[in-house]
């Protein structure tokens, strides 16, 4: 609910404070006035776009703050709460300031938030009708909103179950056609694993082998050198002659290893340091006999066979190049060990495309179980709606009826669509057969401007009356209950456009009973909606002798420039006002008469309700 508003320097309205109650208030004036600034404000509050042009001439920048009684716990207040909103209570503070140049600032419970904020918010308390909504009425999206909201809550329910299975089916869809049209790929990259784990298949390579290969071809390239150097080697530690002695005995390392170790035996077991020093030499024997015998061995095993050397060189040039050409461009293989790896990736990479787990069998089946989600659930909600056309229907036709629309019905068409939609199995479209017999024809085609403001109407009192939760008792009368104070607000900007009479009077009657379960405030120009209000705020326009421009002399004196206030009329004031709306004269003895049978008549009604 709107507790209240305040505005500075917004068009023609230099200060204003509007505090609405929880009933019906009516906002009246003379055409141009400001009520059309009073709506601007509330728009920027809920998040609309700002413009330089609304800022009152002279004035740095326009300022606009709301008061608003909202449930915390409602969507509206946790949505608040998440963009940093602090809440006093059940009340909610929203400030818009719109400079003279550059951006608007907003601000929510005294927290810096994004204009968007403001609308995500605004749009869960207020709900504003005018000439526009008019328009969107004849909207097929507008029209199955309509629709679906009668259903309440359990339907909202059915509404998002269906929309979620329609994108389960969607991207049940989408996997199968991606995987359709990726076929071709997949296959061209299944014969190309395939050629290449053939290809390691074939050569047959083992773990390590490049790594032992490249150590042989080193032993056969230089397999001379090697001989000389383990043969010195054995000639060093064997008791060998060494022709270059001239014949005579060599010294060795086993011999003088020997002779240090036959110095020490006559000593043994006299000193103990000692003796660990002629262990340690008789170890050293046995390591250097042991060397000698190893070279020997590999003396023997070693070969200098050319044919060998080149068939190692050409089976390190074939792994090399198997390295190189396997796994494309983009795929670096360095070594045998890392090309084994690469031969399992791609054999499981191969397993997949060709295996059923991710195959077009599977996405298929998915498909087929989302699409028979997608039936059941459409089904349900097809059915669902059309119980709710009927209950629309004949709502909305009694309405009318009182509205002053005899014999005007509202139909409610149902079309079954080829294809599932995002939003159901059907088209809704709303109809009007403006009399008896007439073809139903689409609201756009069939309703007048006046009439679309009362289809609207009839439509927001009955979707009203579906969710409303009755105020307690003497709530008109001492307040209203917590349930009514948080209440969305409904807001219509001259709904009564194009009516009058006893239609006009009707419109009213509707405005003050969709009243009694949410707060209502309309901008009308007709005394006989405006009776039936229980708040009454008159917008007046006051301009100066003299003119409403600055003079000369005094550049800037914004106290003679054309300026708005609002006050709320009770009484003989309020009588004054709707005789002014029935006669353009304020002092018209006949129209006070009449303003005063419109207020008894509205006062008789709601009390009698």
């Amino acid at each position: 609910m709107i507790e209240s508003l305040s505005i500075e320097d917004l068009g023609i309205i230099e200060s204003a404070e509007l505090r609405f109650g929880p009933g019906l208030t009516a906002l009246t004036g003379e055409t141009g006035a400001g009520k059309t600034m009073v709506l601007t404000s509330l728009g920027l509050l809920l998040g609309q776009r700002a413009e330089a042009a609304v800022v009152r001439a002279g004035a740095q920048r326009a300022l606009v703050e709301g008061a608003f009684l909202i449930d915390p716990d409602s969507p509206a207040g946790r949505r608040a709460a998440e963009a940093g909103a602090e809440l006093d209570d059940d009340l909610l503070i929203a400030t818009r300031a719109v400079p003279a140049e550059g951006r608007s600032r907003a601000h929510l419970g005294g927290r810096s938030v994004p204009s968007s904020v403001l609308g995500e918010v605004g749009a869960r308390l207020v709900a504003v009708h005018g000439q526009a909504d008019q328009l969107r009425l004849r909207s097929a999206a507008a029209q199955r909103a309509a629709l679906d909201s009668l259903g309440g809550a359990e339907h909202a329910a059915l509404c998002r179950r269906y929309a979620h299975a329609y994108r389960r089916r969607a991207r049940a869809a989408e996997e199968l056609a991606q995987w359709q049209a990726g076929s071709q790929a997949r296959a061209e990259e299944a014969a190309r694993l395939r050629a290449w784990l053939e290809a390691i298949e074939a050569a047959d390579p083992a773990p390590g082998e490049d790594g032992a290969l490249e150590a042989e071809a080193s032993r056969l390239e230089h397999a001379e050198d090697l001989r000389l150097a383990a043969t010195a080697a054995a000639a060093a530690l064997s008791a060998d002659a060494d022709p270059a002695a001239g014949g005579s005995e060599a010294v060795d390392a086993a011999s003088l290893i020997a002779a240090a170790g036959r110095a020490l035996a006559g000593v043994d077991g006299l000193d103990p340091a000692l003796t660990e020093l002629a262990a340690r030499i008789r170890q050293l024997g046995i390591l250097s006999a042991d060397i000698g015998a190893d070279l020997g061995s590999y003396l023997s095993a070693l070969d200098a066979d050319p044919a060998r050397l080149a068939w190692v060189n050409q089976r390190r040039a074939e792994l090399t190049r198997l390295c190189r050409e396997t796994g494309g461009a983009e795929d670096r293989i360095d070594g045998v060990d890392a090309l084994l790896e690469w031969g399992r990736s791609a054999a499981d990479r191969l397993a997949r495309i060709d295996g059923p787990s991710d195959g077009a069998e599977g996405l298929k089946q998915a498909l087929t179980r989302a699409q028979a989600e997608l039936d059941s659930t459409a089904t349900e909600l097809s059915a669902a709606r059309a119980a709710l056309a009927e209950r629309l229907q004949e709502s909305v036709t009694v309405e009318l009826e009182g509205l002053r629309m005899s014999g005007a019905r509202l139909v409610v068409g149902l079309e079954a669509l080829d294809e599932p939609g995002p939003t159901g199995a059907e088209a809704v479209s709303l109809l009007l057969a403006p009399h008896p017999g007439a073809t139903p024809m689409p609201l756009g085609k069939g309703a007048s401007g006046g009439e679309l403001s009362r289809i609207m109407l009839a439509l927001e009192v009955v979707l009203a009356d579906a969710t409303r939760i009755e105020p307690a008792p003497g709530a008109r009368d001492g307040g209203a209950a917590p349930d009514r104070e948080h209440a969305r607000a409904f807001v219509f900007d001259e709904i009564d456009a194009g009516v009058g009479g006893k239609a006009a009077r009707e419109i009213g009657r509707r405005l003050a009973r969709l009243a009694r379960g949410h707060q209502v405030i309309v901008v009308t120009h007709l005394a006989q909606v405006a009776a039936w209000a229980d708040t009454h705020l008159v917008v007046h326009k006051e301009t100066p002798a003299g003119g409403g421009a600055p003079d000369g002399d005094h550049p800037g004196d914004r106290t003679r420039t054309t300026r708005t206030r609002v006050t709320r009329v009770t009484g003989a004031d309020r009588e004054r006002e709707l005789a002014r709306m029935l006669s353009g004269h304020d002092d018209s003895e006949a129209a006070l008469r009449h303003a005063a049978e419109l207020l008894a008549e509205a006062s008789m009604a709601e009390s009698s309700a």
